[in-house]
């Protein structure tokens, strides 16, 4: 089974450069490329159901729709679509944005291939990827972020709760977490609804970063091989 992409990027010699460095391998194909935000949701109508990508890549800054508009829209219209960022921006202003909009990973445009490779496998296998570099601008981010209105609520969770967080970050279903905890499979729906509102986090990626930063599930369980 391969992994399906789609591309987005405005910068033509760039996205032609990463769209050969992809095929090369044999886990990955690239299903669609587009220029633009606009372009690529445009193609996404258009896919049949078979090709759909599971994955995007997009850049930040294009134009006549960025990214995080672009991310707006994906996360609008195909929720369960899983959205790598690249951009030449990778700092901490930018990656605040990303993780309250629920990207699945942040990487800088000059990213080894190895890098990139491990965390599409990684955004495929899990939903989130962070890098040891991530994780130092996610405690920033924390640390100097006003809780209010925040993913990074100031809400405390309570110890059933906090369980649920746990399972859901070892992927575990829902109905996988009913049985561990002797529970049924709409309460722990509800759970979970509940959490995302405590927290401020639009989806799971959100509950995943607010887990590390709280320090619920270890960062190693999220870095590099996520």
């Amino acid at each position: 089974m391969t992994i399906k992409i789609a591309l987005a990027d405005d910068e033509e010699l760039f996205l032609e450069g990463l769209t050969r460095l992809l095929s090369v391998s044999k886990e990955i194909t690239v299903t669609t490329t587009a220029e633009d935000g606009t372009a690529l949701l445009r193609k996404l109508s258009e896919i049949e159901e078979g090709q759909f990508p599971e994955i995007v890549l997009a850049d930040i800054q294009m134009q006549p729709m960025n990214g995080f508009e672009l991310v707006e829209q994906l996360r609008k219209y195909y929720p369960d679509l899983r959205i790598i960022i690249l951009s030449s921006h990778y700092r901490n202003a930018v990656f605040g944005q990303m993780i309250k909009l629920g990207v699945s990973a942040f990487l800088p445009k000059n990213s080894t291939r190895e890098s990139l490779l491990n965390a599409i496998r990684s955004v495929h296998e899990t939903g989130v990827y962070f890098s040891p570099g991530d994780h130092r601008m996610l405690l920033e981010y924390v640390k100097d972020k006003p809780k209010k209105h925040s993913i990074i609520s100031s809400d405390e969770l309570s110890e059933r709760e906090i369980e649920v967080v746990k399972l859901i970050c070892s992927e575990l279903t829902n109905q996988e977490i009913g049985d561990k905890l002797y529970i049924s499979k709409r309460t722990v729906e509800s759970h979970r609804q509940r959490i995302l509102e405590k927290i401020g986090a639009r989806n799971t990626v959100g509950l995943v970063i607010y887990a590390i930063a709280h320090e619920i599930i270890p960062p190693s369980q999220y870095l590099g091989s996520v």
